[in-house]
């Protein structure tokens, strides 16, 4: 891809909130995202397939039915698009293609010099929706879910938690660090989040107690950034590093909710299990690499001692703009803050996602290097996105430790501080968390990605 019309920072819509500078949703931007309407909010009904502009919706199926759109450009019938779940219509051989086209077209409705939609107000009425009229679904189904570990920061920190001279694994400039994770517990931001229950191991001073089992008491976040698998490959057929990005259709938020004390103690052989698999949530809208362009950055420059990447993961383009300088935060707000009425505050933010030691490409690349068939739809996460400092980390794990004292013990962990005088190591009952993500670049219009929230409840009785 490369910097077109669309990116241009003096295109304007006839919907004013686009206009907004601090808009998430510009014209250049313009995400997927899956909805139902305000009368089709029960459970059963579809979700329907929409667009995102400053604060409304663009309804593809209503655009369809007014004949808004052009049937001749699409190789298949537009019905494929009357459903909010992208990864039907990716899975025909010109699906990635379509939506692009789809995209688009709606890209020329909204534009401020064309009035066609803008004057009929009919269809404006049953096309052009209140976003915050409507319930969020997940974009895709996604068949699988792949979680990386990706930040050299975040494997830095946590690795020197347990490793202290030796923080990092000899594989991990190596290669790809993933596991595969639960598709089935994949829910969008907004969905609540009930606390875990599961073992935990004996406490430390007394080793040869049996393992307890009750709700987790380290529940933590994890900022991390997805990319959806847009054309997939044959089982066994690899996908080389100069095609992977070709395979990504769009990126949203994730949230890798973490059990630490279930994993601290289920973890080894094997890696997390039910520490994991209860909750993933992602944001609602599915920004595409099209819009991203502007943001893109060189990848991670390592260290001249650092080995390089074997020639299945390097691709000079790759290394040259294999980066995206995405700045993400993450909010907080307790019950407590919530019962006063005052907002979430945020504790972390961080430019680091454009310093992932291996990128969103070398993932897709390595995931399919030995033959492994990736689906549309199919969701790969960067694992929790970390900068050096603890304003920066994307995870309380991280964010609360304070290194080791002169005789090789861990300190005390810091809390984080909230405004009510409440004190977090771990996430209490009723704390709400907010996932923010934006790029910024002078000369372009900023691109967000939304919110991504999820509150947390008790543990089942």
């Amino acid at each position: 891809m490369a910097i077109n019309e669309t990116h241009d920072p003096n295109l304007k819509s006839w919907v004013e909130s686009a206009n907004d500078p601090t808009t998430d949703f510009p014209i250049q931007n313009l995400p997927f995202v899956a909805f139902r309407r305000p009368d089709e909010q029960e459970a059963w009904v579809h979700s329907r397939l929409g667009i995102r502009i400053g604060d409304r919706v663009i309804d593809i199926w209503a655009l369809a039915e007014r004949g808004l759109l052009d049937e001749g450009a699409f190789a298949h019938d537009l019905s494929t698009f009357e459903t909010g779940p992208l990864g039907s219509a990716l899975t025909r051989d010109t699906g990635a293609r379509e939506l692009h086209e789809l995209r688009r077209q709606v890209r020329n409705l909204l534009h401020a010099d064309t009035q066609r939609l803008h004057r009929d107000g009919s269809a404006r009425e049953r096309a052009v929706l209140a976003a915050d009229s409507l319930a969020w679904c997940t974009p895709f189904d996604p068949p699988d879910y792949t979680d990386f570990y990706a930040s050299i920061h975040h494997a830095t920190t946590v690795g020197s938690m347990f490793r202290p001279d030796n923080a990092l694994l000899p594989n991990y400039k190596w290669v790809p660090i993933g596991y595969h994770g639960r598709a089935s517990s994949i829910v969008v931001g907004g969905t609540d989040i009930r606390r875990p229950i599961g073992q935990q191991a004996p406490p430390d001073d007394r080793p040869t107690q049996p393992p307890t089992v009750g709700p987790s008491k380290m529940l933590d976040y994890e900022l991390e950034v997805g990319a959806f698998i847009g054309p997939g490959n044959d089982l066994g057929k690899p996908i080389p590093i100069g095609d992977a990005e070709k395979h990504i259709f769009g990126l949203c938020l994730v949230n890798d909710w973490s059990a630490r004390d279930l994993q601290k103690w289920e973890y080894q052989p094997l890696g997390p299990f039910l520490a994991k698999n209860f909750a993933t949530t992602i944001s609602p809208y599915v920004v595409t690499l099209e819009a991203l362009e502007p943001f893109r950055c060189p990848a991670f420059r390592r260290p001249d001692s650092d080995p390089r990447p074997l020639p299945y993961l390097l691709d000079e383009q790759n290394q040259a703009r294999g980066g995206i300088d995405l700045t993400l935060e993450v909010w907080l707000r307790s019950a407590e803050m919530e019962r006063r009425g005052m907002s979430a505050v945020r504790i972390s933010r961080s430019n680091a996602f454009k310093d992932l030691y291996w990128t969103l490409g070398q993932l897709v690349a390595h995931h399919a290097s030995n033959g492994c068939n990736l689906r549309p739809g199919d969701l790969i996460a960067s694992g929790t996105v970390s900068g050096p400092e603890p304003g920066t980390r994307g995870c309380m794990l991280e964010s609360t430790w304070q290194g080791r004292g002169p005789d090789g013990k861990p300190l005390p962990r810091k809390p984080i501080e909230l405004p009510t005088g409440e004190k977090r190591t771990f996430l209490e009952d009723g704390d709400e968390v907010t996932l923010r993500g934006y790029c910024e670049r002078d000369g372009f219009r900023r691109v967000g990605f939304g919110e991504c929230r999820g509150k947390v409840l008790p543990a089942r009785a």
